[in-house]
């Protein structure tokens, strides 16, 4: 079974990359001192709990604006009462007409 054509572009691309020496310049690459590897271990942990709590203050205040923005948008509107349904109402036959319709008015052509 023969390669499809993307995926032979995509082995070629990666031998290509690999073979210039810049995939080097962006892999990351462990400090060899011990307690370096530590502080950058902590310094991420450290970045991902700041970035988790500005997402989670971010979150509550999208709610809270929302919240606002609908109490603000119903203030002196009058609240309609439970189970009330006010609207027009005309019987419909099983033709699909209305059975309490006008007829059409004719229109005479002059």
């Amino acid at each position: 079974m023969s390669a499809s054509p993307i995926s032979s572009l995509f082995r070629r691309l990666k031998t290509r990359l690999a073979t210039s020496g810049l995939s080097a310049l962006f892999a990351p690459r462990k400090p060899r001192h011990a307690l370096l590897r530590v502080a950058f271990g902590v310094l991420g942990v450290a970045l991902l709990l700041v970035l988790l709590v500005i997402g989670v203050f971010v979150g509550a205040a999208m709610l809270i604006g929302g919240l606002l923005l609908r109490l603000l948008g119903q203030r002196g509107k009058p609240v309609a009462r439970k189970r009330v349904v006010d609207g027009e109402y005309r019987v419909v036959g099983k033709n699909g007409a209305a059975a309490n319709a006008r007829p059409p008015i004719a229109r005479l052509s002059t």
